[in-house]
């Protein structure tokens, strides 16, 4: 219990660290765009994938050396070796709260980190801290409604093409977090409109994918087509699990596919997509068995020193300023109702931060149920619009 406690507190404290150099992140990331922007887009973005390294090392700790969670890699040699030296479009089963936090533990271990970017569903950027970072620094936001989206994703995309830095563009075409509730929705579906019924992801929804793959094509030479599973060893990770120090073993498999293997025409690259998720269904069904995805394609990788650096030389920073801006204000009675009205919004915040990586309270299974489309296209129902993370 008392071990309980001090394991809370300390997450607790992290939580702080992360909020207080958050917003400093982000203050330097407003003057960037003051400073820079209107003058360099590229010192502009070289600047932020600085600052976004500088924060999202943070979160690699905590999953990396705080919680010691074990991120297996699975892929050939050639992939492993071209990974993060070449611009990629990243498409990922959306399995477990923390899926973006293993791509961004695979993104810092090959040096691209800073330079990740993704789609978002549109709420996602008004979180404090995570959020306003990832609007200052070129992620995508859609509103959910295709006649907005598609103009949005294809100006973001365009703006891309400049991109000074080997880049990650992070894509969850299932729309929403895996929970049991939603598989049974999409299975309902899935016999509805006389589908391959899934077992272990939800049916695609190709309209993102395939405006991704039209407007990047010409400079993104590669899809990495990622399959995440909790291995059986532990239970499944959480940020909540993470900040109470409990480990777990996710396993990671890529697929490296050259862009110019993609077909040309919409209606075949959303097909390649439904296809790419049912091989994944099939992968995920032996893995259940061997909990493995090949022990032949593992490449061991040392965890990089890099994160703890990161996370001392911030500690050092705000334990420094804590105690020259504390000596002061603990002096007074207003002062310390100041600190502790502070301190009572911080832990607010973090409690808003942990809830909403929470799959439970992302879409609920009604809406995340593919609408059918009226089409002569049978083999290639789609959504009528995309949802996102």
């Amino acid at each position: 219990m008392e071990e309980s406690w001090w394991l809370t507190m300390i997450g607790f404290l992290l939580g702080l660290m992360f909020l207080f150099s958050g917003f400093l992140v982000n203050a330097l990331q407003v003057l960037s765009v003051l400073l820079f922007l209107p003058f360099s887009r590229k010192a502009y973005r070289l600047a932020n994938i600085m600052l976004m390294e500088s924060l999202w090392s943070e979160l690699v700790w905590l999953l990396d050396w705080w919680a010691g969670v074990k991120v297996r890699l699975y892929t050939d040699a050639e992939t492993w070796k071209l990974m993060g030296n070449e611009h990629a479009l990243l498409i990922c089963n959306h399995s477990s709260d923390i899926d973006w936090l293993v791509g961004w533990l695979l993104a810092q271990r090959v040096g691209c980190l800073g330079s990740t970017r993704a789609v978002m569903k549109m709420s996602t950027k008004f979180l404090p801290v995570v959020g306003w970072s990832m609007w200052l620094s070129e992620y995508v936001f859609l509103a959910r409604n295709w006649a907005i989206d598609e103009t949005t994703l294809k100006r973001a995309f365009e703006r891309l093409k400049s991109f000074p830095r080997p880049m990650w563009v992070a894509l969850f075409v299932e729309g929403t977090r895996f929970t049991k509730a939603k598989l049974a929705a999409a299975q309902e579906y899935a016999v509805s409109v006389g589908m391959q019924i899934p077992k272990h992801v939800l049916i695609p929804r190709t309209k993102g994918f395939v405006s991704a793959v039209q407007n990047l094509r010409d400079f993104v030479p590669v899809v990495y087509d990622m399959t995440v599973a909790i291995s059986k060893e532990a239970p499944n990770p959480t940020i909540l699990r993470i900040l109470k120090c409990q480990s777990s073993v996710v396993h990671v498999h890529v697929r490296r596919v050259p862009m110019k293997q993609l077909p040309t025409t919409d209606i075949e690259i959303a097909a390649w997509c439904r296809e790419a998720f049912h091989k994944k269904d099939m992968m995920l069904d032996q893995h259940v068995k061997a909990n493995t995805f090949g022990e032949h394609l593992y490449q061991p990788d040392p965890r990089p020193i890099r994160p703890l650096v990161v996370v001392v030389g911030w500690g050092i920073v705000l334990l420094t300023g804590a105690v020259w801006l504390l000596r002061t204000l603990l002096c007074t009675r207003s002062g310390i109702a100041l600190v502790a009205g502070v301190l009572a919004l911080l832990l607010f915040l973090v409690q808003v931060l942990v809830l909403s990586s929470q799959s439970e309270r992302s879409t609920d299974p009604a809406a995340s149920k593919p609408k059918p489309i009226h089409s002569t296209e049978r083999p290639a129902p789609d959504p009528d619009h995309i949802k996102l993370h």
